[in-house]
């Protein structure tokens, strides 16, 4: 009896060196990418974007590999925080991949999906917006606004199958935002105070300077004349 606790007794080293190199590196490097997780969440309610995104990429190259839907959301986060900074090209990039891969994996939060979606309708709105602004033909733009449109109206169907009044309420009032994007006229659009959400970017389809009014009016006159077909109804179908 005694010579089994001593051998146990001895043995208790060997157990916690296992547990370091197994479950417990594990353990650490989760506690480690939650530490940088409220880093970010703070310095995002702070407005110190720069520092947010690094503390959610750092957060990012924490976490272990096998946790995916931990990776998905800190991916979601990090491109709501690009699109705060100057960074909404990129971050309407990251967010079409994310959603593409959430919607392949059967495995995904619904509520994840919901919210990349409505994140990637919101991108793809204000890179209308952009894309008007730097005059460019309507054969460029269209495609954005309606992608945002078709998002919107698929959350609005969401929420009135779903019965939630106040969500459907709320997807219908963004489907009739991009559906007047769409329509407005480009005068009515450069009178407006330009979203947070485009300052400070280019959309990158533009190539050299920002084009005058006249070009850019005159460019979306002829995006007109080739015959795209008619604007979306507003019926969100």
């Amino acid at each position: 009896m005694r010579l089994f606790a001593i051998l146990c007794w001895l043995s208790i080293p060997v157990f916690a060196w296992a547990y370091h190199v197994g479950p417990g590196q594990q353990q650490m490097q989760l506690d480690q990418a939650d530490a940088s997780l409220q880093q970010a969440q703070m310095s995002s309610e702070k407005g110190d974007f720069d520092q947010a995104k690094h503390s959610f990429a750092k957060s990012l190259s924490e976490i272990p590999e096998d946790r995916k839907t931990e990776q998905r959301k800190i991916r979601l986060a990090f491109a709501k925080t690009q699109m705060e900074s100057s960074e909404l090209p990129e971050a309407r990039v990251a967010l079409e991949g994310l959603l593409k891969e959430l919607e392949t994996d059967e495995t995904s939060s619904p509520e994840l999906v919901k919210e990349t979606r409505q994140a990637l309708a919101s991108a793809q709105y204000y890179m209308t917006w952009l894309m008007r602004l730097e005059g460019l033909p309507n054969t460029e733009w269209e495609p954005e606004i309606e992608a945002s449109r078709q998002h919107y109206r698929v959350m609005a169907e969401q929420a009135k199958a779903e019965g939630s009044s106040t969500e459907f309420a709320t997807r219908q009032h963004d489907l009739e935002a991009a559906i007047r994007l769409a329509r407005m006229d480009l005068s009515e659009l450069q009178a407006l105070n330009l979203p947070c959400q485009c300052k400070g970017c280019c959309s990158g389809q533009c190539q050299g300077k920002k084009p005058s009014r006249k070009v850019a009016k005159k460019n979306e006159k002829k995006g007109k004349s080739a015959g795209l077909g008619p604007l979306p109804d507003g019926n969100g179908s």
